[in-house]
């Protein structure tokens, strides 16, 4: 008996069947990349609008944080306090800086009018013995070929002063050891760090921005138990304990006792 061929689909039959699925294939796509630039449109508008709210709460804000430093500048060491109760930025501050930070009356930060484009953080110092500057200001400006500009006041220090520890240690091609870090080598640096075992220069200013500045007071408050108290509350756990371990095994041979004289 003769196989009946006629139901198989001719070589000419498959190609087409392909062309029409490749023709609804790249218009099935080109209709999602449509939705797609919709959506992204969408978005531009809404980072847009984003901007203009940030902007004008920026305004709101700005009586009410010098209100707030206003209040701040009553405080002793404030600054210092909630600079050294923070995880990450207390140990940019070595013995020398904290000398000079009890001079720290205020922290300001600021964006540009267009939020996108950077921001200043500043520092006044009361009149000390360390500096001429009573006002210390770096800036941070997002240029268009995604690169950032940093700019720092120069330090004016008085005769015998300088950055705490030396920053001429990297001139010298010697490893600073982690007690030479200073805040102020850190202000003083205007230039991108590649060392992924270093804080970069631009994450401690976002550290500053965006967790410091908002509510200093989460850290001023930020006070660690002293681990003297923790070593005593450690030792009276252990000596319940043991105390009660103890109560245990005189039971324990209270109990033993009275079943021998049962058994007599």
């Amino acid at each position: 008996m003769v196989a009946d061929r006629s139901k198989k689909p001719k070589v000419s039959e498959k190609g087409e069947n392909l062309d029409e699925i490749d023709g609804e294939l790249v218009l099935s796509i080109e209709k999602l990349q449509e939705i797609q630039d919709e959506l992204e449109k969408i978005n531009e508008e809404a980072s847009d609008k984003v901007l203009e709210i940030e902007q004008k709460y920026n305004e709101i804000r700005k009586p009410v944080y010098d209100k707030r430093n206003d209040i701040i500048k009553a405080i002793p060491d404030f600054w210092l306090t909630a600079f050294l109760s923070h995880p990450a930025l207390g140990d940019l501050l070595n013995e020398e800086d904290q000398k000079i930070f009890k001079y720290l009356s205020s922290l300001e930060v600021e964006d540009f009018k267009d939020v996108k484009s950077g921001y200043s953080i500043t520092f006044n110092f009361n009149a000390n013995p360390y500096f001429e500057d009573t006002k210390l200001v770096k800036t941070y400006t997002f240029l268009e070929e995604g690169t950032t500009k940093v700019t720092a006041t120069p330090i004016k220090w008085k005769e015998g002063k300088g950055i705490p520890n030396g920053v001429n240690h990297e001139k010298k091609r010697n490893k600073r050891a982690p007690t030479d870090v200073s805040f102020f080598s850190w202000f003083s640096d205007t230039e991108q760090k590649d060392d992924i075992d270093d804080i970069h220069d631009e994450q401690v200013a976002e550290l500053i921005k965006d967790d410091l500045w908002p509510n200093p007071l989460t850290y001023f408050n930020n006070e660690e138990p002293d681990e003297e108290e923790g070593d005593e509350d450690e030792a009276d756990d252990e000596g319940k304990e043991d105390e009660s371990g103890d109560d245990d095994d005189d039971q324990e041979e209270d109990d033993d006792e009275g079943e021998e004289e049962d058994d007599k």
